[in-house]
């Protein structure tokens, strides 16, 4: 790629959740311009609710370090993904959509219930190419590291051959 590759990275789980801060890392090691718009409190079995009746709030973050703009919403998963769209990146189309790293599974009839997968799927409503990821690890003490290698193969080959529109994959 000549230009680097705008991410935007959402989760269920807050923007102060371990899975979200690994994805961070992993999206860096992309050379990616990294734009991270994630609930401001835990949002877990939303599934692919919207905030209707009142507005939302976004405010700054400096969580993740310089080089990475971050935003906590009021809102759910699936609002983080519109406001990110429609208002923080003005425009501009990000190359993917990544949510997680989910704190447990997210496979079969869960999948309806996931705000994580939620977030990917309303990326792909909104014409955007995403990826949900999740770890079948429930303890707070879940070791994220391990699934690294796959994250960044399976992100790597969504940029360099694309995903056709409307698709959002479940990892």
């Amino acid at each position: 790629m000549s230009t680097r590759p705008l991410i935007l990275i959402s989760n269920d789980d807050s923007l102060i959740a371990p899975g979200i801060a690994h994805l961070v890392r992993l999206m860096g090691e992309l050379d990616a311009e990294i734009v991270v718009v994630a609930p401001a409190s835990p949002q877990s079995g939303m599934g692919h609710a919207i905030t209707i009746g009142h507005p939302l709030r976004l405010d700054t973050s400096d969580i993740f370090g310089e080089g990475v703009a971050a935003y906590a919403c009021s809102g759910t998963p699936a609002d983080c993904v519109k406001i990110a769209k429609h208002y923080v990146l003005k425009g501009r189309r990000p190359d993917l959509v990544v949510s997680g790293i989910n704190h447990g599974s997210n496979s079969s009839v869960n999948v309806l219930y996931s705000g994580t997968m939620s977030a990917a799927i309303e990326a792909a409503i909104e014409g955007l190419p995403a990826i949900g990821f999740s770890l079948c690890e429930y303890g707070d003490d879940a070791d994220f590291s391990h699934v690294g290698p796959w994250v960044l193969e399976v992100c790597r080959q969504a940029l360099a051959h694309g995903m056709p529109t409307g698709t959002a994959l479940n990892v």
